[in-house]
């Protein structure tokens, strides 16, 4: 039976990500296991195919609005597939079990949760700070910083699905100051999209996706980025955007508060055995 809650979800989190280019990972990955109690490794893996399918819905219409700036996109990319990989192939040598793998995955996530904060409430003094340097550096150090850039993005994304969006967005701001904000965050859209399907198909190898759930999720998203995707411009960022903030830190903090008490548990539990 499909259930309304995961399709509310779905658009809730889908027209965020059309009108912002965040809160795919950042929203839908938490919310898969704080409040529909899914594994993180399942939430990751089924998160990262919702956020390819949705994502690329919102690249068709970023292109077609022509808001894209596709050199950035292949730099991105250029960076962070390879590292996804490289991740990837780390995570499945490690052959990580249930337990070890759910903490990796949390750790990760809050990191990342309170990076993507941070990116979102610091963006215009980052900028007030660092536009003027960025400004004066050649064409060949930034697509050498936007490499790099994508293969951060690699390696968090592969691990938690969090950080496309918001870190992309800040660093694609402070390397191309002079594209517009829509054009901006059509590039962080389009770019999501290879790196969320290499890494989903690398946990789909570690059976960690959920294809029922994730169709589930998915009949929201696509109508959901659409319509913000179209409505990017007319939407107050900056009101959004110390909502999203407010939201991710919440989360990250009842992420970490819960695996302090499952740690706590465990504790607990061997020294009883004893």
């Amino acid at each position: 039976m499909i259930d309304p809650l995961y399709v509310a979800s779905g658009f809730g989190v889908g027209l965020l990500v059309g009108m912002t280019g965040v809160g795919g990972g950042s929203l839908m990955t938490p919310l898969l296991i704080l409040l529909f109690g899914i594994h993180p490794s399942t939430a990751v893996g089924t998160d990262l195919f919702y956020a390819a399918g949705t994502k690329t819905a919102g690249t068709v219409v970023h292109g077609w609005s022509r808001s894209v700036h596709w050199p950035a996109v292949f730099r991105l990319a250029s960076g962070s597939i390879p590292a996804s990989a490289a991740t990837l192939l780390v995570l499945w040598k490690l052959d990580l079990k249930s337990d070890a793998e759910r903490n990796l995955v949390n750790l990760v996530l809050c990191f990342a949760l309170m990076l993507t904060a941070a990116s979102l409430i610091f963006r215009k003094s980052l900028m007030a700070q660092f536009r003027r340097r960025v400004e004066r550096m050649d064409a060949r150090t930034t697509a050498i910083g936007t490499v790099l850039v994508g293969a951060l993005l690699g390696v968090l994304v592969s691990i938690s699905s969090v950080g496309a969006g918001a870190v992309g967005v800040t660093a694609l701001l402070l390397l191309y100051p002079r594209l517009p904000i829509a054009t901006i965050v059509g590039s962080d859209i389009a770019h999501a999209v290879p790196l969320t399907l290499v890494a989903g198909a690398g946990h789909w190898a570690l059976g960690d996706v959920d294809w029922a759930l994730m169709g589930v999720l998915l009949m929201g998203s696509l109508p959901g980025i659409v319509i913000g995707s179209y409505s990017a411009a007319r939407v107050p960022e900056t009101v959004l955007r110390a909502a999203l903030a407010s939201v991710l830190i919440v989360v990250a903090g009842k992420i970490a508060f819960a695996e302090l008490n499952l740690s706590s548990a465990i504790v607990t539990a061997l020294a009883w055995s004893r």
